[in-house]
Protein backbone atom coordinates (compact mmCIF):
# COMPACT_ATOMS: atom_id res chain seq x y z
CA UNK A 1 0.00 0.00 0.00
CA UNK A 2 1.08 3.59 -0.52
CA UNK A 3 2.16 5.16 2.75
CA UNK A 4 -0.07 7.81 4.32
CA UNK A 5 1.60 11.18 3.89
CA UNK A 6 1.83 13.82 6.61
CA UNK A 7 1.90 17.58 6.05
CA UNK A 8 3.10 18.86 9.43
CA UNK A 9 5.58 17.01 11.66
CA UNK A 10 4.79 15.80 15.15
CA UNK A 11 7.11 16.81 17.97
CA UNK A 12 8.65 13.49 19.02
CA UNK A 13 10.07 13.34 22.55
CA UNK A 14 12.09 10.17 23.14
CA UNK A 15 12.53 8.83 26.66
CA UNK A 16 14.22 6.35 28.95
CA UNK A 17 14.71 2.69 29.79
CA UNK A 18 12.19 0.03 28.68
CA UNK A 19 9.75 2.53 27.25
CA UNK A 20 12.54 3.85 25.02
CA UNK A 21 13.07 0.31 23.71
CA UNK A 22 9.33 -0.12 23.10
CA UNK A 23 9.24 3.29 21.40
CA UNK A 24 11.68 2.18 18.72
CA UNK A 25 9.95 -1.18 18.16
CA UNK A 26 6.50 0.42 18.02
CA UNK A 27 7.53 2.82 15.28
CA UNK A 28 9.28 0.05 13.32
CA UNK A 29 6.43 -2.51 13.54
CA UNK A 30 3.20 -0.48 13.71
CA UNK A 31 3.82 2.96 12.22
CA UNK A 32 6.59 3.24 9.65
CA UNK A 33 5.26 0.48 7.33
CA UNK A 34 2.05 2.48 6.85
CA UNK A 35 2.91 6.17 7.40
CA UNK A 36 5.49 8.46 5.84
CA UNK A 37 6.23 9.51 9.41
CA UNK A 38 7.36 13.10 9.86
CA UNK A 39 8.62 14.14 13.29
CA UNK A 40 10.79 16.84 14.81
CA UNK A 41 12.88 14.69 17.15
CA UNK A 42 14.01 15.62 20.67
CA UNK A 43 15.91 13.17 22.85
CA UNK A 44 14.61 13.56 26.40
CA UNK A 45 16.62 10.59 27.65
CA UNK A 46 18.27 11.39 30.97
CA UNK A 47 21.83 11.48 29.62
CA UNK A 48 20.88 13.97 26.89
CA UNK A 49 19.00 16.15 29.35
CA UNK A 50 22.11 16.16 31.51
CA UNK A 51 24.41 16.93 28.57
CA UNK A 52 22.28 19.92 27.50
CA UNK A 53 21.65 21.16 31.06
CA UNK A 54 17.98 20.27 30.40
CA UNK A 55 17.70 22.77 27.54
CA UNK A 56 16.41 19.98 25.31
CA UNK A 57 13.27 19.67 27.47
CA UNK A 58 12.45 23.37 27.11
CA UNK A 59 13.18 23.22 23.37
CA UNK A 60 10.76 20.31 22.94
CA UNK A 61 8.01 22.20 24.79
CA UNK A 62 8.55 25.32 22.68
CA UNK A 63 8.44 23.15 19.54
CA UNK A 64 5.08 21.83 20.73
CA UNK A 65 3.79 25.39 20.99
CA UNK A 66 5.01 25.96 17.42
CA UNK A 67 3.82 22.72 15.75
CA UNK A 68 0.74 22.08 17.88
CA UNK A 69 0.99 18.32 18.51
CA UNK A 70 3.59 16.27 20.39
CA UNK A 71 4.02 12.64 21.40
CA UNK A 72 6.18 11.84 24.42
CA UNK A 73 7.87 8.69 25.69
CA UNK A 74 8.10 8.08 29.46
CA UNK A 75 11.12 9.72 31.12
CA UNK A 76 13.06 9.44 34.36
CA UNK A 77 12.75 12.14 37.00
CA UNK A 78 16.03 11.61 38.84
CA UNK A 79 16.38 11.14 42.58
CA UNK A 80 19.67 10.85 44.49
CA UNK A 81 20.13 7.22 43.44
CA UNK A 82 19.68 8.13 39.76
CA UNK A 83 22.17 10.99 40.04
CA UNK A 84 24.77 8.47 41.17
CA UNK A 85 23.71 5.76 38.68
CA UNK A 86 23.92 8.10 35.66
CA UNK A 87 26.70 10.38 36.93
CA UNK A 88 24.50 13.46 36.55
CA UNK A 89 25.60 17.05 37.06
CA UNK A 90 22.56 17.67 39.27
CA UNK A 91 19.15 16.31 40.21
CA UNK A 92 17.17 17.61 37.21
CA UNK A 93 13.49 18.49 37.61
CA UNK A 94 10.64 16.45 36.15
CA UNK A 95 10.56 16.92 32.36
CA UNK A 96 6.78 16.57 32.50
CA UNK A 97 6.67 19.40 35.04
CA UNK A 98 8.79 21.60 32.77
CA UNK A 99 6.65 20.88 29.71
CA UNK A 100 3.42 21.47 31.63
CA UNK A 101 4.73 24.74 33.01
CA UNK A 102 5.59 26.02 29.52
CA UNK A 103 2.33 24.84 27.92
CA UNK A 104 0.21 25.70 30.99
CA UNK A 105 -2.17 22.89 30.13
CA UNK A 106 -4.55 20.40 31.69
CA UNK A 107 -3.77 16.67 31.76
CA UNK A 108 -6.70 14.38 30.90
CA UNK A 109 -6.20 10.70 31.71
CA UNK A 110 -8.72 8.05 30.67
CA UNK A 111 -8.64 4.25 31.05
CA UNK A 112 -8.50 2.09 27.92
CA UNK A 113 -11.48 -0.27 28.20
CA UNK A 114 -11.16 -3.87 26.98
CA UNK A 115 -13.84 -6.57 27.18
CA UNK A 116 -12.56 -9.34 29.43
CA UNK A 117 -10.57 -7.11 31.78
CA UNK A 118 -12.79 -6.36 34.79
CA UNK A 119 -11.88 -3.43 37.07
CA UNK A 120 -10.90 -4.27 40.65
CA UNK A 121 -13.77 -1.97 41.67
CA UNK A 122 -16.56 -4.10 40.23
CA UNK A 123 -19.13 -1.30 40.27
CA UNK A 124 -17.15 0.72 37.70
CA UNK A 125 -18.90 0.16 34.39
CA UNK A 126 -17.82 3.34 32.54
CA UNK A 127 -14.50 5.21 32.25
CA UNK A 128 -13.49 7.61 35.02
CA UNK A 129 -11.54 10.43 33.36
CA UNK A 130 -9.00 12.30 35.50
CA UNK A 131 -8.39 15.98 34.76
CA UNK A 132 -5.15 17.08 36.42
CA UNK A 133 -4.06 20.69 36.73
CA UNK A 134 -0.60 20.78 35.19
CA UNK A 135 0.82 23.85 36.91
CA UNK A 136 2.05 24.77 40.38
CA UNK A 137 1.80 22.98 43.73
CA UNK A 138 4.79 20.82 44.73
CA UNK A 139 5.97 20.55 41.10
CA UNK A 140 7.08 24.20 41.17
CA UNK A 141 7.82 24.36 44.88
CA UNK A 142 10.71 25.87 46.84
CA UNK A 143 11.98 23.77 49.75
CA UNK A 144 14.51 24.08 52.53
CA UNK A 145 15.95 22.22 55.52
CA UNK A 146 15.56 24.23 58.71
CA UNK A 147 17.67 24.02 61.87
CA UNK A 148 16.43 24.17 65.45
CA UNK A 149 16.02 27.76 66.61
CA UNK A 150 15.33 29.09 63.11
CA UNK A 151 12.09 30.69 61.90
CA UNK A 152 10.36 30.32 58.53
CA UNK A 153 8.17 33.11 57.12
CA UNK A 154 5.89 33.58 54.15
CA UNK A 155 7.03 36.93 52.77
CA UNK A 156 5.29 38.89 50.00
CA UNK A 157 6.84 42.04 48.49
CA UNK A 158 5.70 44.52 45.84
CA UNK A 159 7.49 44.87 42.50
CA UNK A 160 10.08 47.19 44.10
CA UNK A 161 10.89 44.74 46.88
CA UNK A 162 8.94 46.52 49.61
CA UNK A 163 7.35 44.20 52.14
CA UNK A 164 3.58 43.77 51.71
CA UNK A 165 2.89 40.87 54.04
CA UNK A 166 4.85 38.63 56.40
CA UNK A 167 3.42 35.52 58.07
CA UNK A 168 5.22 33.15 60.41
CA UNK A 169 5.09 29.63 58.99
CA UNK A 170 6.73 28.02 62.01
CA UNK A 171 9.23 28.66 64.77
CA UNK A 172 11.36 25.52 64.85
CA UNK A 173 12.33 24.04 68.24
CA UNK A 174 14.02 21.14 66.42
CA UNK A 175 15.38 20.46 62.93
CA UNK A 176 12.69 20.34 60.24
CA UNK A 177 11.67 21.12 56.69
CA UNK A 178 9.66 23.86 54.97
CA UNK A 179 8.05 24.10 51.53
CA UNK A 180 6.53 26.97 49.57
CA UNK A 181 4.05 26.43 46.72
CA UNK A 182 2.15 28.81 44.49
CA UNK A 183 -0.45 29.00 41.74
CA UNK A 184 -1.81 31.61 39.33
CA UNK A 185 -5.38 32.78 38.81
CA UNK A 186 -4.91 32.74 35.02
CA UNK A 187 -3.68 29.12 35.14
CA UNK A 188 -6.59 28.02 37.34
CA UNK A 189 -9.01 29.83 34.99
CA UNK A 190 -7.53 28.07 31.95
CA UNK A 191 -7.72 24.76 33.83
CA UNK A 192 -11.39 25.36 34.64
CA UNK A 193 -12.33 26.19 31.04
CA UNK A 194 -10.46 23.15 29.69
CA UNK A 195 -12.37 20.91 32.09
CA UNK A 196 -15.78 22.45 31.41
CA UNK A 197 -15.18 22.16 27.65
CA UNK A 198 -14.08 18.51 27.97
CA UNK A 199 -17.17 17.64 30.03
CA UNK A 200 -19.45 19.30 27.48
CA UNK A 201 -17.71 17.69 24.50
CA UNK A 202 -17.99 14.22 26.07
CA UNK A 203 -21.35 14.86 27.83
CA UNK A 204 -20.22 13.62 31.24
CA UNK A 205 -20.76 15.20 34.68
CA UNK A 206 -17.81 16.96 36.30
CA UNK A 207 -16.67 16.77 39.93
CA UNK A 208 -14.02 19.03 41.48
CA UNK A 209 -12.55 18.13 44.87
CA UNK A 210 -10.18 20.15 47.06
CA UNK A 211 -9.73 20.88 50.79
CA UNK A 212 -11.00 24.43 51.23
CA UNK A 213 -12.02 23.73 54.85
CA UNK A 214 -8.32 23.46 55.70
CA UNK A 215 -6.69 25.52 52.94
CA UNK A 216 -8.96 28.53 53.25
CA UNK A 217 -7.03 30.67 50.75
CA UNK A 218 -5.15 28.35 48.35
CA UNK A 219 -7.73 25.59 47.79
CA UNK A 220 -10.62 27.99 48.26
CA UNK A 221 -9.34 29.99 45.27
CA UNK A 222 -9.82 26.92 43.05
CA UNK A 223 -13.37 26.53 44.35
CA UNK A 224 -14.24 30.21 43.76
CA UNK A 225 -12.75 30.47 40.26
CA UNK A 226 -14.50 27.31 39.05
CA UNK A 227 -17.81 28.48 40.53
CA UNK A 228 -17.55 31.94 38.92
CA UNK A 229 -16.72 30.58 35.46
CA UNK A 230 -19.41 27.90 35.66
CA UNK A 231 -22.16 30.32 36.65
CA UNK A 232 -21.18 32.94 34.06
CA UNK A 233 -20.26 30.82 31.06
CA UNK A 234 -21.25 27.16 31.38
CA UNK A 235 -24.32 26.52 33.55
CA UNK A 236 -26.83 26.93 30.70
CA UNK A 237 -24.82 24.71 28.35
CA UNK A 238 -24.43 22.01 31.03
CA UNK A 239 -28.16 22.01 31.77
CA UNK A 240 -28.98 21.81 28.07
CA UNK A 241 -26.60 18.84 27.72
CA UNK A 242 -28.19 17.12 30.72
CA UNK A 243 -24.99 17.08 32.79
CA UNK A 244 -23.93 18.89 35.96
CA UNK A 245 -20.93 20.38 37.76
CA UNK A 246 -20.30 19.71 41.47
CA UNK A 247 -17.72 20.88 43.99
CA UNK A 248 -17.14 18.96 47.20
CA UNK A 249 -14.24 18.07 49.51
CA UNK A 250 -11.57 15.81 48.01
CA UNK A 251 -12.22 13.06 50.58
CA UNK A 252 -15.93 13.14 49.72
CA UNK A 253 -15.10 12.86 46.01
CA UNK A 254 -12.95 9.80 46.71
CA UNK A 255 -15.83 8.15 48.58
CA UNK A 256 -18.27 9.02 45.79
CA UNK A 257 -15.90 7.70 43.13
CA UNK A 258 -15.61 4.34 44.89
CA UNK A 259 -19.41 4.01 45.02
CA UNK A 260 -20.03 5.26 41.46
CA UNK A 261 -20.36 3.33 38.21
CA UNK A 262 -17.90 5.71 36.52
CA UNK A 263 -18.77 7.92 33.60
CA UNK A 264 -17.54 11.10 35.28
CA UNK A 265 -14.79 13.70 34.82
CA UNK A 266 -12.87 13.91 38.11
CA UNK A 267 -11.07 17.26 38.35
CA UNK A 268 -7.98 17.36 40.59
CA UNK A 269 -5.27 19.78 41.62
CA UNK A 270 -1.80 18.87 40.40
CA UNK A 271 -0.60 16.53 43.17
CA UNK A 272 -4.03 14.98 43.74
CA UNK A 273 -4.28 14.22 40.03
CA UNK A 274 -0.83 12.65 39.96
CA UNK A 275 -1.71 10.22 42.74
CA UNK A 276 -5.36 9.55 41.96
CA UNK A 277 -4.78 8.89 38.26
CA UNK A 278 -2.40 6.06 39.19
CA UNK A 279 -4.98 4.68 41.63
CA UNK A 280 -7.75 4.79 39.02
CA UNK A 281 -5.52 3.30 36.30
CA UNK A 282 -4.48 0.40 38.53
CA UNK A 283 -8.07 -0.20 39.66
CA UNK A 284 -9.15 -0.46 36.02
CA UNK A 285 -6.49 -3.10 35.48
CA UNK A 286 -3.04 -1.70 34.76
CA UNK A 287 -1.06 1.52 34.50
CA UNK A 288 -0.25 0.26 31.03
CA UNK A 289 -3.92 0.79 30.12
CA UNK A 290 -4.21 4.52 30.85
CA UNK A 291 -4.04 7.20 28.17
CA UNK A 292 -2.87 10.75 28.89
CA UNK A 293 -3.01 14.03 26.98
CA UNK A 294 -1.90 17.52 27.98
CA UNK A 295 -4.11 20.22 26.44
CA UNK A 296 -2.99 23.87 26.57
CA UNK A 297 -5.45 26.80 26.72
CA UNK A 298 -4.55 27.78 23.13
CA UNK A 299 -5.14 24.29 21.74
CA UNK A 300 -1.73 22.59 21.76
CA UNK A 301 -1.60 18.85 22.52
CA UNK A 302 1.03 16.57 24.06
CA UNK A 303 0.16 12.85 24.20
CA UNK A 304 1.97 10.35 26.44
CA UNK A 305 1.50 7.18 28.46
CA UNK A 306 0.44 7.69 32.07
CA UNK A 307 3.08 5.28 33.43
CA UNK A 308 6.82 5.43 34.01
CA UNK A 309 9.85 3.92 32.29
CA UNK A 310 9.36 0.30 33.53
CA UNK A 311 12.80 0.17 35.14
CA UNK A 312 12.67 -3.44 36.35
CA UNK A 313 11.92 -4.74 32.86
CA UNK A 314 14.68 -2.57 31.39
CA UNK A 315 17.31 -4.08 33.69
CA UNK A 316 16.14 -7.56 32.62
CA UNK A 317 16.19 -6.62 28.93
CA UNK A 318 19.68 -5.14 29.31
CA UNK A 319 20.88 -8.51 30.64
CA UNK A 320 19.48 -10.24 27.56
CA UNK A 321 16.29 -11.54 29.17
CA UNK A 322 12.90 -11.40 27.46
CA UNK A 323 10.24 -9.14 28.96
CA UNK A 324 6.48 -8.95 28.61
CA UNK A 325 5.99 -5.20 28.85
CA UNK A 326 2.58 -3.62 28.26
CA UNK A 327 2.87 -1.10 25.41
CA UNK A 328 -0.84 -0.22 25.09
CA UNK A 329 -0.65 3.23 26.71
CA UNK A 330 2.39 4.07 24.57
CA UNK A 331 0.47 2.99 21.47
CA UNK A 332 -2.36 5.31 22.57
CA UNK A 333 0.13 8.18 22.88
CA UNK A 334 1.04 7.73 19.23
CA UNK A 335 -2.53 7.14 18.02
CA UNK A 336 -3.76 10.20 19.92
CA UNK A 337 -1.06 12.38 18.39
CA UNK A 338 -1.55 11.00 14.87
CA UNK A 339 -5.34 11.36 15.06
CA UNK A 340 -5.04 14.95 16.26
CA UNK A 341 -2.44 15.77 13.57
CA UNK A 342 -4.76 14.29 10.95
CA UNK A 343 -7.69 16.27 12.34
CA UNK A 344 -5.81 19.58 12.39
CA UNK A 345 -4.26 19.08 8.94
CA UNK A 346 -7.40 17.66 7.31
CA UNK A 347 -5.83 14.24 6.58
CA UNK A 348 -8.72 11.82 7.12
CA UNK A 349 -6.56 8.77 6.27
CA UNK A 350 -4.18 9.56 9.13
CA UNK A 351 -6.96 9.90 11.68
CA UNK A 352 -8.63 6.73 10.39
CA UNK A 353 -5.34 4.82 10.64
CA UNK A 354 -4.94 5.86 14.29
CA UNK A 355 -8.43 4.61 15.14
CA UNK A 356 -7.82 1.32 13.31
CA UNK A 357 -4.59 0.78 15.25
CA UNK A 358 -6.46 1.32 18.53
CA UNK A 359 -9.17 -1.13 17.39
CA UNK A 360 -6.56 -3.71 16.38
CA UNK A 361 -4.86 -3.40 19.78
CA UNK A 362 -8.10 -3.90 21.71
CA UNK A 363 -9.18 -6.82 19.52
CA UNK A 364 -5.77 -8.49 19.95
CA UNK A 365 -6.24 -8.49 23.73
CA UNK A 366 -9.90 -9.48 23.54
CA UNK A 367 -8.94 -12.48 21.38
CA UNK A 368 -6.60 -13.65 24.15
CA UNK A 369 -3.15 -12.34 23.19
CA UNK A 370 -1.63 -9.97 25.75
CA UNK A 371 1.31 -9.08 27.99
CA UNK A 372 1.84 -10.73 31.35
CA UNK A 373 0.40 -7.96 33.51
CA UNK A 374 -3.05 -8.48 31.97
CA UNK A 375 -3.20 -12.30 32.31
CA UNK A 376 -4.43 -12.34 35.96
CA UNK A 377 -7.11 -9.73 35.10
CA UNK A 378 -8.47 -11.38 31.96
CA UNK A 379 -11.67 -13.41 32.11
CA UNK A 380 -13.66 -13.95 28.94
CA UNK A 381 -15.77 -17.00 28.27
CA UNK A 382 -14.24 -19.32 25.71
CA UNK A 383 -10.94 -17.43 25.50
CA UNK A 384 -7.71 -18.72 27.07
CA UNK A 385 -5.18 -15.90 27.51
CA UNK A 386 -1.75 -16.29 25.92
CA UNK A 387 1.23 -14.37 27.32
CA UNK A 388 3.37 -12.69 24.69
CA UNK A 389 6.80 -11.09 25.02
CA UNK A 390 7.10 -7.35 24.42
CA UNK A 391 8.04 -7.43 20.74
CA UNK A 392 5.80 -10.41 19.94
CA UNK A 393 2.80 -8.50 21.31
CA UNK A 394 3.47 -5.63 18.89
CA UNK A 395 3.78 -8.08 16.01
CA UNK A 396 0.49 -9.73 16.96
CA UNK A 397 -1.20 -6.33 16.84
CA UNK A 398 0.39 -5.77 13.41
CA UNK A 399 -1.25 -8.99 12.18
CA UNK A 400 -4.66 -7.75 13.32
CA UNK A 401 -3.98 -4.30 11.87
Amino acid sequence: MAKIRMLTPLVEMDGDEMTRVLWKWLKEILLEPYIDLKTEYYDLGLTERDRTDDRVTEESALATKRLGVAVKCATITPNAQRVEEYGLKRMWKSPNGTIRRILDGTVFRAPIIVNGITPYVHGWKKPIVLARHAYGDVYNSVESRVKAGQNAYLLVTDKDGNEVERKLVHSFDCDGIVQGVHNLDKSIEAFARSCFNYALENKIPMWLGAKDTISKTYDHRFKDIFAEIYECDYRAAFEKAGIYYMYTLIDDVVARIMRSEGGVLWVCKNYDGDVMSDMVATAYGSLGMMSSVLVSPDGKYEFEAAHGTVTRHYYKWREGEETSTNSVATIWAWTGALAKRGELDGIAELTAFAKKLEKATVETIESGYMTGDLIPLFNREGVTPVKLESRAFLKKIAEKL
